[in-house]
C-alpha cells in the first residue's frame, strides 16, 4: 500500500504564517437529517479543494458544523457553495469572525462524528419551529434592560470567564454534557422569567432550548447567531454592546477581543489579567487555565505548586 505524503502540523503552520493571503473566518451550523454523511463529506471535499479553505467541518446524522478560514476573494463563492450543496442548507446562517488578524487554522479537516457537539445524550430534541424564538440584536438589547429577563450562558467555564453578557447566569461545567444535566435544576428558580440562552454561534443553544421546552419551560429564547451574530448586528447598526470582554474560540487564536473590559482572573493570584489561556506544563495535568505574567514566571507555566514540584 502506498503511503500518504503527510505534512506535519509544524510545517503547515510555518507555511501558513508565510502566506499573506487576506482571509475571513466564518462559521456555520445547521441541524437537519443527514442520511448519507459520507456522501456529503465527499461533496464538500471536492467542492472546497480549489478554494484554499482551512479549518474544520464536522458532519453527523444530525447536521453540519463548520469553522473555516477562507481567502477574502472566495468568501461569496464559499457561502453560495454551502447554501447550494444540500436543499436543507439554503437558508443556513453564516457568522463572520470578529477578528481576522492572525491565522486560525493550518489545514482543512472534514470528519464524520456521532454528534455535532459532544453531549452523549441521544434524546435531546431539536425543535423544527424554534426559529420563532430567535432574537436579533435589537430584541436582545430590549430584553437585557427588562428586569423580568435573565441571560443564561450555554458555554463552558473557561469560555465564560474571559467574556460574557453583564450579570449573565453561568452554569459552571467542564463539558456540555454536564451543563445539560444541570440545566433544569439550575433554571427552575427562573421558570417564570424570560430566559435568553446564548453561546458562541448558537449551536449549543439549540439543544438547551429543546431540553427546556421538553421540561415545559415557556418563555425561552435564543440569540440568533449566538454572540457572534449579536456582535455583528450591533456593529452594523451602531447599537449598544452588552457583551463584555473576549470570546473564547476553538482554534489557534484562543480568543477574540470584543471590548476592552478585562473579566478574567489569574488562577494563582486571583488578580485581573488579560492573559490568554494556557495548558499546565505538567503533561499529566494539562489543565486549561489563565495565569498572569508574574505567576507564569513564578510557577514556570505550571497551574499549581503541586504540579510544579512533581
Amino acid at each position: 500500500m502506498k503511503k500518504k505524503n503527510i505534512i506535519s502540523n509544524k510545517i503547515l503552520k510555518i507555511i501558513c504564517l508565510h502566506n499573506y493571503t487576506k482571509r475571513t473566518i466564518i462559521s456555520l451550523y445547521k441541524y437537519f437529517n443527514v442520511f448519507y454523511p459520507k456522501e456529503l463529506l465527499n461533496d464538500i471535499q471536492i467542492g472546497l479543494k480549489k478554494y484554499d479553505v482551512l479549518g474544520r467541518i464536522y458532519i453527523a446524522n444530525e447536521g453540519i458544523n463548520a469553522q473555516i478560514s477562507v481567502p477574502d476573494s472566495y468568501v461569496n463563492k464559499i457561502m453560495s457553495f454551502f447554501k447550494k450543496i444540500n436543499i436543507n442548507l439554503c437558508n443556513i446562517n453564516i457568522n463572520f469572525s470578529i477578528e481576522n488578524k492572525s491565522m486560525a487554522f493550518w489545514k482543512l479537516q472534514i470528519k464524520i462524528r456521532k454528534q455535532l457537539v459532544a453531549n452523549n445524550i441521544d434524546n435531546v430534541p431539536i425543535l423544527k419551529n424554534s426559529s420563532k424564538y430567535y432574537l436579533n440584536a435589537f430584541q436582545v438589547n430590549k430584553l437585557f434592560l427588562d428586569s423580568k429577563s435573565i441571560f443564561v450562558d450555554i458555554r463552558n467555564h473557561y469560555e465564560y470567564e474571559i467574556g460574557h453578557f453583564y450579570q449573565a447566569l453561568e452554569i459552571p461545567s467542564k463539558t456540555f454534557r454536564e451543563q445539560l444535566d444541570m440545566l433544569k435544576e439550575t433554571l427552575l428558580p427562573y421558570k417564570n422569567k424570560k430566559i435568553v440562552l446564548y453561546c458562541t454561534g448558537g449551536i449549543r443553544c439549540e439543544k438547551a432550548f429543546g431540553l427546556l421546552k421538553k421540561y415545559k419551560f415557556k418563555n425561552v429564547y435564543q440569540i440568533y447567531g449566538g454572540i457572534l451574530g449579536y456582535i455583528n448586528q450591533t456593529q452594523k447598526y451602531s447599537l449598544p454592546m452588552y457583551f463584555k470582554g473576549k470570546i473564547f474560540v476553538f482554534d489557534n487564536r484562543l480568543a477574540e477581543r470584543v471590548t476592552n473590559d478585562i473579566l478574567s482572573k489569574c488562577r494563582n493570584c486571583n488578580q485581573l489579567t488579560d492573559s490568554i489561556h494556557i495548558n499546565c506544563a505538567y503533561h499529566r495535568c494539562h489543565r486549561l487555565f489563565i495565569q498572569c505574567k508574574n505567576c507564569s514566571k513564578k510557577f514556570n507555566f505550571y497551574c499549581s505548586t503541586k504540579c510544579l514540584n512533581i
